[in-house]
Parts: C-alpha cells; structure tokens; sequence
C-alpha cells in the first residue's frame, strides 16, 4: 500500500487550521469585569461615578478594623484606594439586588494564564450586609466566574484579619503552609474542589 505524500495545500490548510485554532484560544481571554447577578447581590463593572456613592459604605472605620489600612474610611484614604482601584482593570461596584443601593466593592487581579488561576479580593461590604448570604453568594458569582476559565483561585489576607479568613474559609479555601512574601495568608480553592462542595453526592 502506498502513502500519498502530502500536497502543499494540505500543509497549507492545516497551518490556517492551527492558525485559527490559536486565534480561538487567545479570545478566550478572562474577563476581570463581568455583570453578574444573583438573588441577594449584583456587580458590575466599578466606574469613576461611582466614588461618591460607594465612599458612603466605606466611610464606617468599622469596615476597616481588621484591615492594616485602617485610614480607607477617610476621604483621601479612600480616594486613594478607589482610584487604584479603577485602574487596577479588575475592580467591580456591589450592588443589593433587592433594593439596587451600593453595598461594596470587590475585585479579580493577578490573571495568571500559566498557573492557571487567578486572585480574588480587595472585597468589603457596608455592615448592614455582613454575614451569610451577601457576601456568600458575592463568592458563589465571582468562583464561578473565575472557573469558567481558570483552576484555581487565590486569597491573599492579612493574618490579623480573622473575618476574612474565616469568610473564604465558609466557601472551602484552604490555607497553604507558606505565607506570600508581603507575609500576608494565602488560601487557595480549586475548581475541582468547588464543584464538589456545590454538588455533593448522597
């Protein structure tokens, strides 16, 4: 039995083939600012307009006890972090579903493609919507999310910050044995184990 060798236009359309093939990859890019909705908290992309109304929920020094930088309750404290915020390319607005008002702000950044993962944080949400469902379902939007393109993804929280810690800890992120080198805690979940926790089996 002979072999054709393969014609020149066959190495030319499987080139284009790869081509593409590469194209389609590169579109699937993550998208750090997306609108997600859920039955207690919406986000949405954080916007220069937004400063004023969001500054009402961060300006309670309450917010800030746990958090090494406790002068974010003042105007130009705040002013700082929310412009670095915008600029970061990954901060999204916090909204109560119900009644539409802001309540928050959260984050994705450090898209890493390589390790396949991505760090979710800089989150605070006004006292009157702590515990339980507000930010456990902020969680849930933003993990699957992220899972929709990535393996994993990371928490880095100051090791004073116990209510942070015990927040991610409530969604099933595991603490690693090193600190990172700002010697902040680092937790990590995994797609795999996320699902998992969603859907266990009976």
């Amino acid at each position: 039995m002979r072999f054709r060798r393969p014609l020149m236009r066959d190495v030319v359309r499987l080139q284009v083939s790869n081509r593409k093939s590469e194209m389609s990859k590169e579109r699937i890019s993550f998208i750090l600012q997306p609108t997600l909705s859920g039955k207690y908290v919406s986000v949405r992309p954080l916007l220069e307009s937004d400063r004023e109304e969001l500054y009402k929920v961060a300006a309670d020094p309450l917010i800030w006890k746990q958090h090494p930088d406790k002068k974010r309750h003042t105007r130009s404290g705040f002013y700082e972090f929310f412009s670095e915020s915008v600029g970061s390319g990954g901060a999204l607005l916090v909204s109560d579903s119900v009644t539409g008002g802001v309540i928050g702000s959260s984050r994705y950044f450090g898209y890493d493609a390589k390790n396949n993962q991505v760090e979710i944080g800089w989150t605070f949400l006004a006292r009157s919507h702590w515990g339980g469902q507000y930010n456990g379902e902020l969680k849930q939007l933003m993990l699957e999310h992220a899972f929709r393109y990535v393996e994993a993804v990371v928490f880095y929280i100051d090791p004073d910050n116990r209510r942070s810690q015990k927040s991610v800890e409530k969604i099933g992120a595991l603490r690693d044995k090193n600190r990172d080198n700002k010697g902040r805690v680092v937790y990590r979940i995994h797609k795999s184990e996320y699902a998992a926790s969603a859907n266990p089996r009976n």
